[in-house]
């Protein structure tokens, strides 16, 4: 992990996590952080698999990544809705994830408020937009019933909304989850190119 007061500004791409309360991003965030073992004396997150997750703590945000990709070495500054220090609408990010819970449909209809959401505090300008990548959370409990949500209807809502990728994952399975880091990660460098991080065309799902 990056020292946040020695890290260089300039290698630095900021993260926002978006998307309503339980859709499950702590818990992404912590698998991502701290892998599936807890730290010895810390409160692990139980699944209903019975695996075990330590979580992040709130107070820690932002919580830094140490990133080499494709030759160029950056750090990733990232921030969910629950930091304490400063409201999100307040940050600078360079790239928003929206994030909803793949068992939960309300969670996907409440995406066009947070989208709106982005528009309103960060894209200033005519034209100006910022990347975007809509994430499904709780991959693991995606069930065949009348709730079921197909990955091809989260595709149609990420074209609608505007996002640049979509992408899939079980924090708690570990489930596609090093894939979507990794597109989060190539999402993230390409904002670091004079090109940028938008796609031109449509949404890309991986």
């Amino acid at each position: 992990m990056a020292d946040a007061e020695t890290r260089d500004p300039e290698s630095t791409v900021t993260i926002l996590l978006l998307g309503d309360p339980e859709c499950g991003k702590s818990t992404f965030l912590s698998r991502l952080k701290n892998g599936p073992n807890p730290t010895k004396g810390q409160s692990p997150i139980t699944t209903q698999a019975g695996n075990t997750i330590e979580p992040l703590r709130d107070t820690d945000q932002p919580f830094l990544y140490d990133i080499r990709f494709s030759k160029k070495s950056f750090t990733l500054e990232l921030y969910d809705t629950a930091c304490p220090n400063q409201h999100w609408s307040t940050l600078h990010p360079n790239v928003v994830l929206l994030a909803f819970d793949i068992s939960n449909r309300e969670t996907l209809a409440g995406l066009k408020k947070w989208r709106q959401d982005i528009i309103r505090y960060f894209q200033h300008g005519i034209g100006e937009r910022i990347p975007v990548m809509m994430i499904g959370l709780k991959r693991d409990l995606r069930r065949d019933d009348e709730t079921l949500i197909y990955p091809q209807e989260s595709y149609r809502i990420a074209q609608e909304l505007r996002c640049d990728r979509y992408a899939e994952c079980s924090a708690v399975t570990g489930e596609l989850l090093a894939e979507t880091f990794e597109d989060v990660v190539r999402l993230a460098g390409m904002t670091t190119t004079e090109k940028g991080g938008q796609t031109e065309g449509g949404c890309i799902v991986m």
